[in-house]
């Protein structure tokens, strides 16, 4: 992961409800900052993603790099596929053993 604005507000904690804003992109060493397709994102949809973190409610990369931001921050995760949709892979869009790209704003914790 790699922080791109560290947040001055509430920390992520595990148990605690969080409001995100996303972008995720399949991880392509032939793309610019190793973002390719883009697969998803709450701002083209102008609608924050909410989660309660470390309740296995979302891919455990994100539980994983989630917890520690604070409220306004912006970080970058490269999420392995076992720590994302594994062999399975998701939805059609995302294909077996991908390792993924999100952009994450970190909104708001309650």
């Amino acid at each position: 992961m790699v922080d791109h604005k560290i947040g001055t507000g509430i920390l992520a904690i595990s148990g605690k409800q969080v409001s995100v804003h996303y972008t995720g992109w399949l991880y392509d060493t032939t793309a610019p900052d190793n973002k390719g397709t883009k697969f998803d994102s709450s701002r083209d949809r102008g609608q924050p993603f909410k989660f309660s973190l470390g309740a296995g409610q979302v891919i455990a990369g994100w539980d994983q790099d989630v917890a520690g931001m604070c409220v306004g921050g912006q970080r970058t995760l490269t999420i392995p596929p076992e720590l994302g949709y594994g062999a399975r892979g998701a939805g059609g869009v995302i294909p077996p053993n991908a390792t993924l790209v999100f952009d994450v704003e970190l909104l708001d914790v309650a």
